[in-house]
């Protein structure tokens, strides 16, 4: 049977308004990530903006939901307390790429009570501690530290830990304060353990770099607790604050801090060390696989474990595909900031190691910059020498090439 073509255009309308088989299309929001371990911050989250994402409208989006953190340089987004309401609306909008809870993060290595206790040339620091004259010797057993007597000049190295008592002597006046992201209301280091790592990275005598300028980033209050949102707002300040610190020679850091993985401070993180900051990650001292927990897995970051002065793995270090250099982390004498010295374990101490390391190599007439620097550390390497190294992780023990 032939129809006129005006009924047969009458029909189109219904055809197309006809049901399919197709499930109806839900309003699409931005994936919401959950803490995969440790302990979440009920009610606070992480909002993770696409790169490309107007300024203007993340500052709307954040002022809006009245967020406690602007992320614009490090990791674009931004994190606060929102209600249910409030994180649905958050996550239906485009530029939302997802949204993290937030969580609890703290010391590395558990660590959580203060106690008191011009030319180049080579120089020798004899009855050296042995972490230091480790890392200028391809065998154990020396007591002389070897180093060139740049030492790291030119160079800021940012301690992100609890803070750092910069009166110190064992500072000679570099050592300065440079925020507070723990919203303890205290600008001092009220637990000892950001000090005692930056005494490893640039102290007079117990320091590697003994010529780079300290920044004291504090992400932790006295107890050594603090948030992912606390840390990656610390790593966005870095990354606008060194600019204005005179770094001509290069900039590194040191996090403390680790904690379940988290997406979000692992972005902050890659881009930090993409923007020209060397950064070393403590491995983490739970004696698990470092892809675990962060800021640790983050790719960009020189992840490091603990060793003994044996060379033998320390038992209680993370180890992994993702770790990427074992350096001294067992009885190293350093200073909580009293007028004693003390003996601290801890793969923060082994990543204080490298993140001196990294100040100390850029401070050297080269062309080494941030984001190739951990590979050079590894090629530089002592190889082979490690004993307890689980498998499938490198067999790389920190050197400082002063003989190179």
């Amino acid at each position: 049977m032939l129809f006129p073509a005006a009924f047969l255009l009458a029909l189109l309308p219904a055809a197309f308004a006809a049901p399919s088989n197709e499930p109806p299309s839900l309003e699409k929001r931005a994936p919401f990530i959950q803490a995969r371990a440790g302990k979440v911050v009920p009610g606070k989250y992480i909002v993770k903006f696409r790169d490309d994402s107007a300024d203007a409208t993340l500052t709307t989006a954040a002022g809006k939901h009245k967020a406690n953190h602007v992320y614009k340089s490090a990791f674009k987004g931004f994190a606060g307390a929102f209600s249910a309401a409030s994180l649905e609306e958050i996550r239906k909008l485009p530029e939302v790429e997802y949204v993290e809870e937030d969580a609890v993060i703290t010391i590395a290595d558990g660590f959580n009570t203060k106690t008191d206790t011009a030319p180049r040339a080579i120089v020798s620091q004899l009855n050296a501690p042995w972490n230091l004259a480790r890392l200028s010797s391809h065998t154990p057993g020396s007591s002389t530290y070897k180093y060139d007597s740049t030492a790291g000049s030119g160079t800021c190295s940012y301690i992100v830990d609890t803070g750092i008592t910069t009166t110190l002597a064992e500072f000679s006046g570099r050592a300065v304060f440079g925020a507070n992201f723990a919203n303890d209301g205290n600008i001092d280091d009220g637990n000892g353990h950001g000090t005692s790592v930056a005494a490893i990275v640039g102290g007079t005598t117990l320091g590697v770099a003994k010529l780079t300028k300290l920044v004291a980033v504090k992400i932790f209050d006295a107890s050594g607790s603090g948030t992912n949102s606390a840390v990656i707002a610390a790593l966005n300040w870095v990354v606008t604050d060194k600019a204005t610190r005179g770094c001509s020679a290069g900039v590194s850091a040191v996090i403390a801090a680790s904690g379940s993985f988290s997406s979000a401070l692992n972005t902050a993180v890659n881009n930090m060390v993409a923007s020209g900051v060397f950064t070393a990650a403590a491995a983490g001292s739970d004696g698990t696989n470092v892809g675990n927990l962060s800021p640790g897995s983050a790719a960009s970051a020189c992840t490091a474990g603990a060793t003994t002065s044996s060379d033998t793995v320390a038992s209680y270090s993370n180890y992994g595909p993702l770790l990427d250099i074992w350096a001294p982390g067992t009885s190293i004498t350093t200073t909580f900031g009293g007028t004693t010295t003390t003996v601290v374990s801890g793969t923060t101490y082994a990543a204080a190691h490298i993140a001196c390391l990294g100040a100390y190599l850029l401070g050297l007439p080269s062309s080494l910059t941030a984001q190739g620097l951990c590979a050079y550390i590894q090629s530089i390497a002592t190889a082979g020498v490690l004993t307890g190294v689980p498998s499938g992780t490198v067999n790389l023990l920190a050197y400082n090439g002063w003989d190179l």
